[in-house]
């Protein structure tokens, strides 16, 4: 089975970035991806969707350094949904894409980062010697309390049926 996804989109915010009890970061993205199609009376019609996306450890400092409102990234990982209790005792639901990997698309100077050269392609990505997010499941995040940290990847023989 397959659970990954890919975006390439503009962020809405800066990201939000927190820290886990046991220090971890963790940063929040909101990622909108727009498409765009010709109608049928011929008007070029778009539709943009925005997707929350949760980046950790060491990935999440480098969002936050690096990162600003209107930057193009490149974001690969995996869906998750995950559940918590409202203040009313309600259960709530959530699904959001869990970063493993991160390429800044954007030059330094286009997104709101530092003055300089343009950031080069190779990005923080795992497949060109860049950075791929380690996952660590050492303690659960304080801030919200339905948040925890993902699980470590398991040997592959974790079948879950």
């Amino acid at each position: 089975m397959v659970n990954k996804v890919i975006l390439i989109g503009n962020l809405g915010a800066d990201p939000e970035v927190r820290f886990t009890q046991s220090g971890a970061a963790v940063a929040t993205l909101s990622i909108a991806t727009t498409e765009k199609w010709k109608g049928q009376d011929g008007q070029m019609q778009e539709q943009t969707e925005w997707h929350r996306v949760v980046v950790w450890q060491r990935l999440a400092e480098i969002c936050r350094d690096y990162l600003s409102k209107g930057s193009r990234v490149y974001i690969e990982g995996k869906l998750q949904t995950r559940k918590w209790q409202d203040q009313n005792g309600n259960d709530r639901y959530t699904t959001e894409i869990v970063a493993r990997e991160m390429k800044m698309l954007s030059p330094r100077n286009a997104g709101g980062g530092s003055q300089g050269a343009g950031y080069d392609s190779g990005g923080f990505g795992g497949g060109q010697g860049g950075f791929t997010g380690p996952q660590d499941n050492s303690s659960d995040f304080g801030a919200d309390p339905g948040f925890s940290e993902p699980p470590t990847s398991g040997t592959g023989n974790d079948v879950p049926f």
